[in-house]
C-alpha cells in the first residue's frame, strides 16, 4: 500500500513537472476557466501515460515546492466531471493528504490519473476556449493541444514503478501517523481502530450525545495506512458506525433561519475493508431538501441583500445582524433548493465581500459551496 504523504515527498523531491507529473498551487473547479484547465491536465497527462498512473499534486508553490496546503476537498463525484467532458476518460482519484506542518484545515490535495492502454483522450464538447475533440499531450511541463493525429507511446512505466515503489507503507510510518493524529488532535478525544489486522482509522471531534445518539462536530477522519484524510470539518455535525469490516461516517448539515434550525442526514460515506488488503469507499446522497414558501425566501433574499449592502458600505452590524450574518450563505442554500434559481448567482457575488469581512463567514461560504457542488452533480 502506497504512503501518499511519502508519495508526494518523492514527487517534489526527485522531479520537476514532467510528462507524468504536475503540481499546482490550487485549482478553480468552480470556475469554467479553472475547470477547463484542469481537464486539460487531466486529459494531456492521461495520453502522455497510457501504461502507468500520473499525478497532479495540489497545494505547492511552482518555484520552491514550499507546501502551504489548500482547503480540504471532498467532492466524491470528480469522476462526474471528468465524464462529463473527456472522450475515453481515465479513471481519476482525487484525495486529501494531511500534513502535520499544515493547519488542521489546510491538505495537499492528490489526482492520481489511472492509465487508460488504448485509446486517446479528447474533450467531447466546449469548455472555454478549448474546442470539442481538442486533444492535449506533455510537452515536458506543459499540457499542449495537438492537432495531429497521436499515437499512445509508454515512457514513464519503469520511472513511476520505481516511484511507487520507494512510497510504500510500513509499520513506522503507520505508527508515526497514529502518534502524530493522537497529538494534534489531543484536544478532541482522539480514537482509533484497526480493521482486518492492518488498516488503521484514527477519528477525533467535539462530542455531543442527542438522546441515544452521539454526533461530532469539528470533525477529522484519517485513514493512517495512506495518509488521506477521509472527512473534515469545522461546522457540519457526523454520526459514526463501526462493524467489524466497514466504517460508516453520515454527514448532517443544519438549515434554517433566525436561530430555528432543524439538521438534515446529506451524505452517508461507506468505507468497507477487505481480507485481501485493500478497500473500498462508496457515497450514497441522503439529501431531502426542505420546502419553505415563497414568502419566505423572499424574506431571506431581502434581508441578505441589506446585510451585504451594509458590508460594502462599512456599517457596523447590530448584535441580531451579525448572527443573520452567519447564516447568510445557508439562507440562500434554502432559497436556491426552493426554486430561487437567482440565489446561486447572489452567493457568489457575495464572495469576495465575505471572504474580506471575516474568515467564519467565509469558511461558512466554501461549507455552503461544496454543499451546492455535491448536489448539482447528483
Amino acid at each position: 500500500m502506497i504512503n501518499k504523504r511519502l508519495l508526494i515527498k518523492n514527487l517534489l523531491a526527485h522531479n520537476n513537472e514532467n510528462s507524468f507529473y504536475d503540481k499546482k498551487l490550487r485549482i478553480q473547479l468552480s470556475e469554467k476557466e479553472g475547470k477547463a484547465k484542469f481537464l486539460k491536465h487531466v486529459c494531456a497527462l492521461s495520453n502522455s501515460n497510457p501504461k502507468n498512473n500520473s499525478f497532479i499534486v495540489i497545494g505547492v508553490k511552482d518555484e520552491d515546492n514550499q507546501i502551504t496546503g489548500v482547503d480540504f476537498f471532498d467532492d466524491s463525484k470528480i469522476q462526474n466531471l471528468i465524464n462529463a467532458y473527456l472522450k475515453n476518460p481515465p479513471v481519476v482519484s482525487y484525495e486529501n493528504i494531511a500534513f502535520p506542518h499544515l493547519p488542521p484545515d489546510k491538505v495537499v490535495g492528490l489526482v492520481t490519473i489511472h492509465p487508460t492502454n488504448t485509446e486517446v483522450c479528447m474533450l467531447k464538447k466546449n469548455i472555454w476556449k478549448y474546442p470539442k475533440s481538442a486533444v492535449f499531450l506533455r510537452d515536458g511541463s506543459m499540457s499542449m493541444p495537438k492537432n495531429e493525429t497521436i499515437e499512445l507511446k509508454d515512457y514513464n512505466s519503469k520511472l513511476v514503478a520505481a516511484i511507487e515503489s520507494h512510497s510504500q507503507n510500513n509499520m513506522e510510518y503507520t505508527l508515526d501517523g497514529v502518534f502524530d493524529f493522537m497529538k494534534a488532535r489531543k484536544k478532541y478525544k482522539p480514537n482509533y481502530k484497526v480493521f482486518q489486522e492492518y488498516f488503521v482509522v484514527c477519528w477525533a471531534g467535539k462530542e455531543k450525545r442527542v438522546k441515544n445518539n452521539t454526533y461530532y462536530s469539528r470533525v477529522d477522519i484519517e485513514l493512517i495506512n495512506e495518509q488521506v484524510r477521509l472527512f473534515y470539518s469545522e461546522f457540519d455535525e457526523v454520526s459514526i458506525e463501526m462493524t467489524e469490516n466497514e466504517f460508516i461516517i453520515t454527514e448532517f448539515i443544519s438549515l434554517g433561519y433566525d436561530g430555528t434550525h432543524k439538521y438534515y442526514p446529506f451524505e452517508k460515506m461507506r468505507i468497507q475493508f477487505k481480507n485481501n488488503v485493500s478497500y473500498e469507499m462508496g457515497y450514497e446522497l441522503l439529501f431531502e431538501p426542505p420546502t419553505f414558501a415563497p414568502s419566505v425566501t423572499d424574506f431571506l433574499i431581502k434581508k441578505n441583500e441589506a446585510l451585504l449592502t451594509k458590508l460594502n458600505n462599512n456599517i457596523t452590524l447590530a448584535h441580531k445582524e451579525k448572527n443573520w450574518l452567519k447564516e447568510l450563505p445557508t439562507t440562500y442554500l434554502i432559497c436556491y433548493l426552493n426554486g430561487v434559481t437567482s440565489a446561486l448567482d447572489k452567493l457568489n457575488e457575495a464572495k469576495p465581500i465575505l471572504k474580506k469581512h471575516s474568515a467564519e463567514i467565509y469558511k461558512l461560504y466554501k461549507d455552503t459551496m461544496r454543499v451546492i457542488r455535491k448536489i448539482r452533480y447528483n
